[in-house]
């Protein structure tokens, strides 16, 4: 078994996506999961959508699970293409929209995901993508 992240790893990856999501003025939500896509923490941002608290939640899980960015899906689940309907699988926690990415280790094993809801989006991927970037600076010295 892949050692998952850290609770303590987790919220400072949030804090790190917090600053990010202050910085463009939207309340997000923001959530991180082990590398089964179970909830390691999770953080609702004053004035934050109450949908958006499962909506990121389950861009962590569908990250987790597929080991892919979430809008990586988007383009295949397409009338027609070949994972057409994924979204309404797994009992409807896949989302084949921007927002959820794994968190890898330097060997390229998914350790955790990272799932923000809570603006567009371009904002959500912007956050979470704040949230990775601290991520990938820190991984190394755990």
């Amino acid at each position: 078994m892949v050692q998952s992240i850290t609770l303590d790893t987790a919220t400072q990856l949030i804090e790190a996506a917090k600053e990010k999501a202050e910085e463009i003025d939207n309340p997000m939500v923001i959530a991180v999961t082990n590398s089964e896509g179970n909830l390691i923490a999770q953080h609702r941002m004053d004035g934050a959508w109450l949908a958006s608290v499962s909506i990121s939640r389950n861009k962590a899980y569908t990250s987790a699970a597929l080991d892919m960015p979430t809008h990586e899906l988007a383009e295949p689940s397409e009338p027609g293409n070949s994972l057409y309907g994924l979204q309404t699988t797994d009992e409807g926690r896949i989302v084949i929209f921007g927002g959820g990415y794994p968190l890898m280790n330097e060997e390229g094993d998914v350790v955790g995901a990272f799932g923000v809801s809570g603006g567009a989006v371009s904002q959500d991927m912007e956050v979470a993508e704040a949230g990775v970037e601290h991520w990938e600076s820190i991984r190394g010295d755990l």
